[in-house]
């Protein structure tokens, strides 16, 4: 399998080296930069990384160790990397931290290298990734097309094989779109189960997660073991129990394949039942989700001391919905996502799991989210139809891992796997048995590196 662990394979089994592994990767980056993938990378910090990787004793290498690594634009603090949340007022004034967050400590521990960020949408608004200032970020699979947001850039990285893995964050699907976009595995881990101190930058009253982005569900379940704060797990029962649940408003081609990956786990042993796709609390989740975003910019923009003429229109006028709300009504927010996150619930009675399209249809050009519009109504409406019920997890507190599943018009397809809280693992075994009888992707670019 080409995929994170395999080239940690490689590097421990010294059939490569954490320095060829590194300059492979560069080597790559500057091949590919017509993809916009990536927005800044400190090459000194990418050799000597590797240089200390290879001079590790073996007490000290983790699972991923030796292997190039890349952090988004946006999220938690990664020393010496300097994020920017692709808006060019943030990129002006920002500065190179001098440590990592509990995070990044944990990514470094697990044996990662960070050297670079991947390109973002500003204040991560878009499902897309277009950076004020800079290339846009591009699908690999067709670079007319997005490779999806808001963490696009890390998606484009790992499908172009850059990098086989790299950080993502989700606030609102910005995992599972650009996953699904570009063929991946992405996993939105439970509330509270992957650590966001000491800073809390993306904590987002609680609906955003980090973890990574990869080719493989081995990947994603090790990076989160690496990094995960333990909670209350959940056991699966020898015949796992899943929902199909198909939102009307996606082609045809993606109910195809979340129709087969029923078959796929069928076949596995689990019992499949079909229920209506929850569009009334996907609707009332998307709905608080702006409500915070909007909160959260108006603070951020404040806390700055940026002016609404130094960000796009978008971010301006849901800037300002934000400074315009009343402190009660965020507090109803609050108490909504409480009661939202209790109402979930019902989705697991009598299931482990339920299975739904992770997007709507393909992914749509290049452009297609428009920051220099001004009506945020319609910016969230066209992110909500593409991406269907996204936010539920997000203000639910619930784990959500998108995975492909075959292919259409050259496209990667993709199916999500969401569960109760706390059920990460159980979703990442379920997906391991999706994975197992899914179409081997051809991805457009091997990883670099990858001993062959």
């Amino acid at each position: 399998m080409q995929d994170a662990t395999a080239l940690a394979a490689g590097i421990a089994g010294g059939r490569t080296t954490a320095c060829a592994a590194m300059e492979a990767s560069l080597a790559a980056l500057d091949a590919q930069r017509d993809l916009g993938a990536v927005v800044l990378c400190d090459r000194d910090m990418a050799l000597a990384g590797a240089k200390a990787a290879d001079a590790a004793p073996p007490d000290r290498r983790g699972p991923f160790h030796g292997v190039p690594f890349l952090a988004k634009d946006l999220g938690a603090v990664a020393k010496g990397l300097p994020a920017s949340a692709g808006a060019a007022a943030l990129r002006a004034r920002a500065a190179r931290p001098e440590g990592d967050g509990h995070l990044f400590r944990r990514f470094r521990a697990a044996g990662l290298i960070p050297f670079g960020l991947t390109a973002t949408s500003p204040f991560g608004l878009a499902l897309s990734s277009e950076p004020e200032g800079l290339p846009l970020a591009r699908n690999p699979w067709n670079p007319d097309l997005t490779p999806g947001g808001s963490s696009g850039g890390s998606a484009a990285a790992v499908a172009a094989g850059i990098v086989a893995i790299a950080h993502a964050t989700d606030a609102a699907g910005s995992i599972r779109v650009p996953a699904a976009c570009c063929g991946l595995v992405g996993l939105k881990p439970s509330r509270g189960a992957v650590p966001g101190g000491p800073d809390y930058a993306n904590h987002l009253m609680g609906i955003a997660s980090e973890l990574v982005l990869a080719r493989s569900v081995r990947d994603v379940q090790a990076a989160f073991g690496a990094v995960h704060v333990p909670l209350l797990a959940m056991d699966l029962p020898e015949r796992p129990r899943v929902a199909l649940a198909l939102p009307n408003r996606c082609a045809p081609d993606q109910i195809v394949a979340a129709r087969a990956t029923a078959d796929a786990l069928s076949e596995a042993g689990c019992v499949v039942t079909e229920i209506a796709a929850p569009d009334r609390l996907g609707a009332e989740a998307h709905a608080i989700a702006r409500t915070i975003l909007s909160v959260s910019l108006a603070e951020w923009l404040a806390a700055l001391k940026v002016t609404d003429d130094e960000v796009p229109p978008l971010a301006a006028a849901l800037a300002a919905e934000g400074r315009a709300m009343p402190a009660t009504e965020l507090f109803a927010a609050a108490r909504q996502v409480a009661r939202l996150s209790n109402r979930a619930l019902a989705l697991f009675a009598g299931v482990d799991a339920v299975l739904c399209p992770t997007l709507s249809a393909a992914p749509p050009p290049v452009g297609a989210f428009d920051l220099t519009a001004t009506d945020p109504d319609t910016h969230f409406a066209a992110m909500e139809a593409f991406a269907p019920n996204a936010a539920l997890a997000n203000a639910a507190g619930l784990p959500a891992l998108a995975l492909p599943f075959g292919m259409a018009q050259g496209l990667p397809l993709s199916v999500q796997l969401i569960g109760p809280p706390g059920a990460d693992l159980t979703l990442c075994h379920l997906a391991a048995l999706v994975e197992a009888r899914a179409p081997t992707l051809p991805f457009p670019h091997p990883i670099a590196g990858l001993p062959q």
